[in-house]
């Protein structure tokens, strides 16, 4: 022994603790956290996924994730439009609590946006000891205070509206990315320069824990008015991703350039996993993976080639192609692999199971909309029937069980599907179940009086 480590054996031992234990209390405590990464798709569709039944869509990754981890059926996003459900999802809580029910203008996007006195996901998770990073879509306010690392985020890397162009990171004649509170301009393509920023952040954050909110730009529509003078209003994807699909890169075909942009998301994503497993991070990581709302099917826009199937209708809509959206959840050692759960999630669940996977406590000053839904994805046989309410523009919609009830203006009356019979909402069963559409209509009512701007 040299006299070096001789020295440090006394000082160690008479400060009370001994230097072989293999990590101290805080130190274990930290690694039972579980990292967290909480990643979006901007508008895919509930049948654009391989797992999901599409035949033609290649996407490994995320078929993968869904083989190692569970596939969810019934997850609803709180509401059918950007905006919207981003500030659900980082707030825990309805719309109507938070003040904030319509789609951002590209005014409103630089503007206040998401009243500052609410508390994001990182605010709660912050107190736990986690690091946090946003590299992505925002869109839920960028003024002074309202920006990401005003607002919980150790980083940011993304833009604050609700698209840019792919390549040239413009939104209505803007450019639009951002580091930190900066102004950047970088090369490349924004799907894999956010996946870039994820995957640089788990490696240097490899003590954990750890949470990175990773909203995706794609596959959102192209929009004219983010092109540069005489760029073509086309989906835009890498050459690798049509090749994939022995597409010429140059391909006009809009079905062709969508399946580009959805395979080179899911590319990304399987890089950022890839390094959870270079890291040795994956066992004690949760991933959530799930689409923001659905696809968009307003045919007077064109572009229109996403897929919703078997649901009808999609974004902006209360039809269940608009709020039913795709999901994956992976956690290692808690959640059995290769599973599909039927059980009623909504994107309001995700603030209050992760406070209590870091260790936190729900808050005493505000009203989460949501649960904990950790114990019905260990154990589906527990799930119990729950009520969602849901209301956008002219519509109004309630799910419980296996009904819905929804109306598409409010001078029309409320239909009812039995979506375990129906899932494609085709058939009105109002008059065959005046009770139950009765006792649905007084639900809305009181949760419509009761849920207001706090």
């Amino acid at each position: 022994m040299n006299r070096r480590w001789f020295f440090y054996l006394i000082v160690v031992s008479l400060l009370g603790f001994s230097p072989f234990s293999s990590i101290s209390a805080n130190e274990k405590q930290a690694r039972r956290r579980p990292n967290i990464l909480l990643i979006t798709a901007d508008n895919l569709g509930y049948g654009d996924l391989g797992c999901y039944g599409n035949p033609v869509m290649k996407t490994p990754q995320l078929d993968r994730l869904a083989q190692q981890g569970v596939r969810l059926t019934d997850f609803y996003t709180a509401s059918p439009t950007c905006t919207v459900s981003r500030a659900t999802l980082l707030t825990g809580r309805y719309p109507q609590r938070i003040g904030l029910n319509h789609q951002l203008t590209a005014v409103e996007n630089y503007g206040d946006g998401l009243r500052k006195s609410e508390l994001l996901i990182p605010n709660y998770l912050k107190q736990q000891g986690y690091r946090t990073a946003c590299f992505g879509k925002w869109n839920v306010g960028f003024s002074p205070g309202s920006r990401p690392t005003e607002r919980g985020f150790d980083e940011f890397f993304g833009f604050a509206a609700g698209n840019i162009d792919y390549y040239h990171h413009f939104y209505a004649g803007r450019h639009d990315l951002w580091r930190g509170l900066k102004e950047v301009f970088e090369e490349g393509y924004s799907t894999d320069l956010f996946a870039d920023e994820a995957c640089r952040f788990i490696a240097e954050n490899q003590q954990g824990p750890f949470f990175i909110y990773l909203p995706f730009n794609a596959p959102h529509f192209p929009g004219k008015r983010n092109k540069q003078p005489g760029q073509a209003n086309e989906w835009q994807a890498p050459d690798s991703a049509f090749e994939v699909y022995g597409y010429a890169p140059q391909t006009k075909d809009p079905q062709q350039r969508y399946r580009a942009v959805v395979t080179a998301l899911d590319t990304a994503i399987g890089r950022v996993l890839q390094q959870l497993d270079t890291s040795g991070l994956s066992e004690n990581t949760i991933v959530i993976w799930y689409s923001d709302n659905g696809a968009f099917m307003l045919k007077e826009r064109g572009l229109e080639v996403a897929s919703n199937k078997p649901l009808r209708d999609g974004g902006i809509t209360l039809w269940e192609g608009g709020i039913r959206v795709p999901a994956i959840v992976r956690y290692p050692g808690q959640i059995k692999a290769g599973t599909v759960n039927h059980s009623q999630i909504i994107s309001l669940d995700i603030l209050p199971t992760l406070i209590a996977l870091a260790g936190g406590t729900l808050p005493a000053d505000r009203k989460l909309d949501g649960q904990n839904i950790l114990p019905v994805l260990e154990a589906p046989e527990t799930a119990e029937a729950r009520t969602f309410f849901f209301q956008y523009q002219k519509y109004s919609a309630v799910r419980q069980g296996k009904y819905k009830l929804l109306r598409t203006k409010p001078d029309q009356p409320f239909m009812l599907f039995d979506l375990e019979q129906d899932l494609g909402e085709t058939t009105d069963l109002t008059d065959k179940h005046p009770e139950v559409s009765a006792q649905l209509r007084r639900a809305y009512e009181t949760w419509e009086r009761e849920t207001t701007s706090e």
